[in-house]
């Protein structure tokens, strides 16, 4: 048993001496490729073992023949074990220069394309986190792009928007101010209805605004979809007999919900509107809600006639109003991306689909917890 501790004890310090060297000489390499890290730590392991060999030898007081054999044992051992490494590391090197080639075209401002040939694991890994992320970026650069265009677009059209009050503000101002106005209270009238039309404009830039930037804070609060309606309608009800519209809300079921029920309140208000202006005189503009298994959901169902099919999935975006025809005389196409943003800001959805004789505006929004 002595004898064992012995050999062992001799074969520790060997194996320890050649594993401190191999442990300087990493340090001192760690900065270079990895095929030399990996030929490096199959030298260790080698050498660990004939120093720990040549030690309990030499403690055993071999002959130089079995000294010399066990030698060269060892010696061969250590030519396949660093051809291996070096294969190994060359190999490793190799498929991580091609996913670096892969991820510099990614960088610059391409796609990442994985490299063909087979990876190791963890290089695999990478390769699908790189993947991930590319699809990531080019998702957010779509919508970055397709943000921009509604920007550009929106700008367009107030722009477009603004010229035309403002012209005839100047206008009316100037026949005031030279005393040719026939009539002074007309165009006093026709001045405040104009600049009534400028602070609502202001009013849903500064609100989209808010939106687009994260800052719309909500106050919500427990109330029943039922009294969000009946207030709704008796706010729309000046605008329904004015297009000689009719208002029906029969279909609305006292379900609770928790929103901020100033926010939503502007919700209902610019779909029942955008219906009213939209909806022919002698029309019925309807409203609706209703439980489902998503939620709660209101509707507000016109009769416009309906939305052109390829024109659904552009109904919610900033600044449309589909063709001239459905263009109502005021607004900047703000409304129904307004609505999109508070639905969104409560974790709720908005959704348009034709119907008989118009369309159908939903808005689905969270049951309140019991």
């Amino acid at each position: 048993m002595q004898d064992i501790l012995v050999i062992a004890a001799f074969a520790f310090l060997g194996a320890a001496a050649a594993g401190l060297l191999g442990a300087l000489t990493l340090r001192l390499l760690r900065h270079r490729s990895l095929t030399v890290s990996m030929t490096v730590v199959a030298a260790v392991a080698v050498l660990a073992m004939l120093a720990g060999t040549l030690a309990v030898a030499w403690e055993m007081f071999l002959s130089p023949h079995d000294l010399t054999v066990v030698t060269i044992v060892v010696a061969m051992a250590a030519v396949v074990s660093l051809a291996t490494a070096l294969l190994l590391g060359r190999w490793v090197v190799a498929r991580s220069k091609a996913l670096t080639l892969a991820a510099r075209s990614f960088g610059d401002g391409g796609s990442f394309a994985a490299p063909p040939e087979p990876v190791s694991a963890e290089l695999a890994a990478l390769t699908r986190e790189l993947e991930a992320t590319s699809a990531k970026l080019a998702e957010s650069g779509e919508r970055e792009r397709a943000l921009e265009r509604s920007r550009r677009e929106l700008v367009a059209w107030i722009s477009h928007d603004l010229r035309t009050p403002l012209a005839g503000l100047r206008a009316m101002s100037e026949a005031l101010e030279d005393g040719v106005a026939a009539e002074p209270e007309r165009y006093l009238r026709q001045i405040r209805t104009e600049v009534e039309r400028l602070n609502a404009m202001v009013g849903d830039l500064f609100e989209l605004s808010r939106i687009h930037a994260g800052a719309l804070a909500l106050s919500p609060s427990r109330i029943s979809v039922y009294d969000l309606v009946g207030d709704a309608l008796a706010g729309a009800d000046p605008l329904a007999r004015e297009h000689r519209v009719h208002l029906v809300g029969d279909s609305v079921e006292p379900v609770p919900v928790e929103v901020d029920s100033k926010e939503m309140s502007r919700v209902l208000g610019n779909l029942l509107i955008n219906a009213i202006r939209r909806t022919p005189a002698d029309g019925t503009v309807a409203v609706a809600a209703e439980r489902s298994p998503d939620g709660v959901i209101l509707s507000v169902t016109d009769g416009c006639g309906g939305i052109p099919e390829e024109d659904l999935a552009r109904v919610f975006d900033t600044g449309w109003r589909g063709s001239q025809s459905r263009t109502p005389p005021a607004g900047a196409g703000l409304g129904l991306a307004i609505v999109r943003g508070i639905v969104e800001a409560h974790e709720g959805r908005a959704a348009v689909r034709n119907v008989a004789g118009g369309c159908r505006f939903e808005v689905t929004l969270p049951t309140a917890p019991a």
